[in-house]
């Protein structure tokens, strides 16, 4: 297994760490699920550069890696949505997204395509990242809504982005 991978699954294990730690509510479990949330996300940055740095691109990787992304930042979210930081309609509609672009890719890879990740949708894991750091780390109302905005902004445009360049994936057939 490559240094990327094992990257990958330290991300995909931190996930149950970072949430038995907000659960447990001990004070000062926010700070900690902070601590761990940013190495998990870290990992993410770290993995796709040597995975690109020293030639160890693997289809495991290629579908792990965005899967663990999602998985880290969907834990977070359901919890704000549990915890009331977060309206769930929000977390709907990043899931819809999430889901949407999820089949166009399959559908395209049924027609021999691969959609590569756009800049607008690292872009969106960024933000949707550091908003839920700051989310976690300062609690205070107005921020919980301007994170939910821009999380919601930059998921909209980022799904909007991918239908409108890749529409004709779905011009093939019925």
């Amino acid at each position: 297994m490559t240094t990327a991978n094992k990257l990958t699954l330290l991300r995909v294990i931190l996930i149950p760490v970072f949430l038995i730690v907000l659960y447990w509510g001990f004070p000062g479990a926010s700070w900690v699920a902070l601590v761990i949330f940013i190495l998990a996300s870290l990992t993410d940055m770290l993995d796709g550069y040597i995975a690109r740095h020293y030639n160890q691109i693997t289809n495991f990787g290629k579908f792990m890696d965005p899967l663990a992304d999602k998985m880290l930042t969907m834990a977070a979210m359901c919890w704000f949505v549990q915890s009331g930081a977060m309206a769930g309609w929000v977390l709907a509609v990043v899931l819809l997204r999430e889901f949407a672009v999820s089949g166009m890719r399959l559908v395209a890879v049924e027609q021999g395509r691969v959609i590569a990740a756009a800049w607008s949708g690292k872009v969106k894991t960024a933000a949707t990242m550091l908003c839920i750091c700051a989310m976690l780390a300062f609690r205070f109302a107005w921020l919980d809504v301007l994170s939910q905005a821009v999380i919601l902004v930059t998921t909209v445009y980022s799904g909007v982005e991918y239908f409108v360049k890749n529409r004709d994936v779905f011009t093939g057939g019925v």
